[in-house]
């Protein structure tokens, strides 16, 4: 096995429990190091919701899944982990964690489940190529300076995002050098870079039950209602991220990012709630008549957006600014500049072409005894534990189909 990650450990462990002798090869001093900081420390293991909810929230990969999701799911993960004494809880949107919030509970609890079926667990042992036989079929890898045969090889070496964490890009360069086709690699569920210099300024202030829509001119791409984070370069957060799976990394156009302060409101009924506040803090000028309505510090930007002075009281204002500011209250533009750099993504977007893996195996088309699972393959899905559930359910099934072989 070529990779310990979340798909590498499953792999390794599902193929030793089918009776496989098996080494497993990471080149980090520690299994799992991206599981380990996945959802900020807490890992979203897995998602609550059933089979078809899954199958919609993949970018066209979903159909490949079927295979591995009918072999691994997520109650067959959950009892996984619970056996190695990881208990889970469900948050909103199905998302599951660990009940102590600790992703190094979950990475600990599949390594040994790994260890127990007998893997050989081999860190700091960096994999520098994959050998084939003179018929063209793997007969072993090179790493550590030595050669390991083996009749058949699990790649599971990632993709691009957080390079610390040896996801490097390995695999890709592997499968090229085979004759796979590696789609183009891009970031996917990563923060957006703003051009207007106001969201840096605002770097930190988080944002709960709002609505960000991705507009292309007069077209809207896409709309994502939740939380979000400004950030020193633009934007963050579960909806930014979603939505960042439209905007390529360097736009040929223009892309505007439009935020709706208050989505469970119409105009005509937030312009009844403003006009009670304004009637409320009549004797404040602007700059303090919204603070139930607003964080203080998203005040400023929200009046100049919309042409109103800060120091204007709020009795003074007339019924065009009101409207103007209601406009703006339901949708404060930006503009996208770009998407951060693919090292920042949580996943990779791109990688090993569908075409070239039977997903019924996760055998390669192209070269016998090849197995291929996890970020390595062109997978990713939306944030709430679709794209971890991906990366074990496929090195379930690639482990799986290498301990049984051809046929």
């Amino acid at each position: 096995m070529a990779g310990g990650g979340a798909a590498g450990v499953l792999a390794a462990g599902r193929a030793a429990q089918m009776g496989a002798r098996v080494w497993l090869m990471e080149k980090n001093r520690l299994l799992g190091c991206k599981l380990r900081i996945t959802g900020k420390g807490r890992c979203n293991v897995t998602n609550a919701g059933e089979l078809e909810q899954f199958i919609e929230n993949y970018s066209g990969a979903g159909r490949f899944l079927y295979s591995a999701f009918h072999r691994f799911f997520n109650l067959e993960l959950c009892r996984l982990l619970e056996s190695y004494s990881v208990p889970l809880k469900t948050e909103r949107g199905g998302r599951v964690f660990p009940a102590s919030d600790r992703a190094a509970d979950v990475a600990e609890a599949l390594e040994k489940y790994a260890v127990t079926q007998g893997v050989q667990v081999l860190t700091s042992t960096e994999v520098s190529a994959l050998s084939l036989s003179p018929e063209g079929g793997i007969n072993g890898v090179r790493a550590g300076g030595r050669f390991w045969p083996a009749d058949a090889v699990v790649l599971a070496t990632g993709g691009l995002s957080y390079p610390a964490t040896g996801c490097t890009g390995d695999g890709y360069r592997w499968a090229g050098t085979l004759g796979h086709h590696v789609t183009e690699l891009r970031p996917a569920l990563v923060p957006l870079e703003i051009r207007e210099p106001w969201p840096g300024a605002l770097s930190g202030l988080a944002l709960k039950n709002v609505e960000a829509g991705l507009w292309e001119g007069a077209r809207c791409l896409r709309r994502a209602f939740g939380e979000m984070l400004f950030a020193r370069f633009g934007v963050t957060g579960p909806i930014i991220l979603l939505l960042s799976r439209d905007v390529p990394e360097k736009p040929a156009g223009a892309l505007t990012l439009k935020l709706d302060l208050k989505p469970a409101l119409s105009e005509e009924v937030l312009d009844r709630r403003l006009l009670r506040d304004l009637l409320k803090f009549q004797r404040r000028q602007m700059k303090n008549a919204l603070r139930e309505l607003l964080p203080k510090a998203l005040i400023p930007v929200v009046l100049r957006h919309s042409g109103i002075p800060e120091d204007v009281f709020a009795d003074q204002l007339t019924k065009a600014q009101r409207q103007a500011l209601v406009h703006t209250l339901k949708g404060l533009p930006m503009t996208v500049s770009g998407t951060r750099p693919v090292a920042e993504a949580v996943v990779t977007r791109g990688g090993v072409s569908l075409k070239e893996v039977n997903p019924r195996t996760m055998a390669s088309r192209i070269t016998p005894g090849l197995y291929f699972a996890g970020e390595v393959l062109d997978i990713d899905g939306r944030t709430g534990g679709y794209n971890l559930q991906a990366a074990f359910s496929t090195g379930w099934l690639a482990g799986e189909s290498a301990a049984r072989g051809p046929g």
